[in-house]
């Protein structure tokens, strides 16, 4: 975890081995799970520093402060990004949302294993969630590395994002025709797109984007549409 320590120094974040020994902990229980369930095809240990602990670090780089700040994983997997900037960012209040059961209670187990607190790992949809009063605008911060079309992410997020929050989500190489595809939807959600910062993730093939859109004013309560229909039919 030596990498890992460096890697994060380079990007102004200092880890204690108390914080290095949950890192190693989570590596461990991550790979143990994954012989039974699909977690990550990136097993590794070299490359899930770089590619899922680092990589999930890296939002440091958007400039945004995370001690005391309310956070959503929405999609989380296997407990990227939310669990690394957790176990990072001991102050910071993470929630993880994941439509899969079975990688929820791995997640619990990880939770618990690892003594995090004001963290909750949860099952269901995002569309399900989002109507509920205590998660809807509920969040500083709404974080997400799902595979899925900006456009269609977007309505699955920003509904959680309380006003002047912001939804950062992670995507790989070049975003510029899946930003200008999305425009229209991050405007009617009541986002607006602020910033778009790409970078190499160091001693790896890929390059990373993280964009930060600011939570301007409420979503129109028809957002999210009903489970399904965000993917078939985007806001255009």
């Amino acid at each position: 975890m030596e990498r890992l320590r460096q890697k994060a120094q380079t990007m102004g974040i200092e880890l204690n081995n108390s914080q290095l020994a949950k890192f190693e902990q989570y590596y461990e229980m991550l790979i143990e799970k994954n012989k039974v369930m699909n977690l990550t095809a990136i097993t590794e240990k070299q490359d899930v520093i770089d590619k899922h602990f680092a990589d999930s670090l890296a939002f440091i780089k958007t400039g945004i402060a995370l001690d005391g700040k309310k956070l959503l994983d929405l999609g989380t997997g296997a407990g990227f990004p939310g669990i690394p900037l957790k176990i990072a960012f001991p102050e910071l209040e993470v929630v993880l949302l994941d439509s899969l059961n079975k990688r929820v209670r791995f997640l619990n187990e990880v939770i618990d294993a690892l003594g995090l607190e004001k963290i909750t790992a949860i099952h269901g949809r995002a569309e399900d969630f989002a109507k509920q009063k205590e998660y809807r605008e509920g969040f500083d911060l709404v974080v997400s590395r799902a595979v899925a079309n900006l456009a269609v992410l977007s309505e699955y997020c920003i509904p959680y994002v309380a006003k002047d929050g912001y939804f950062c989500p992670y995507k790989s190489g070049d975003v510029k025709e899946e930003l200008q595809g999305a425009k229209k939807a991050v405007h009617i959600l009541g986002g607006e797109i602020k910033d778009i910062i790409s970078f190499e993730i160091p001693d790896t093939d890929m390059s990373r984007t993280i964009l930060m859109i600011k939570k301007e004013k409420a979503t129109p309560k028809k957002y999210p549409r009903k489970a399904g229909l965000p993917s078939k039919e985007p806001i255009h």
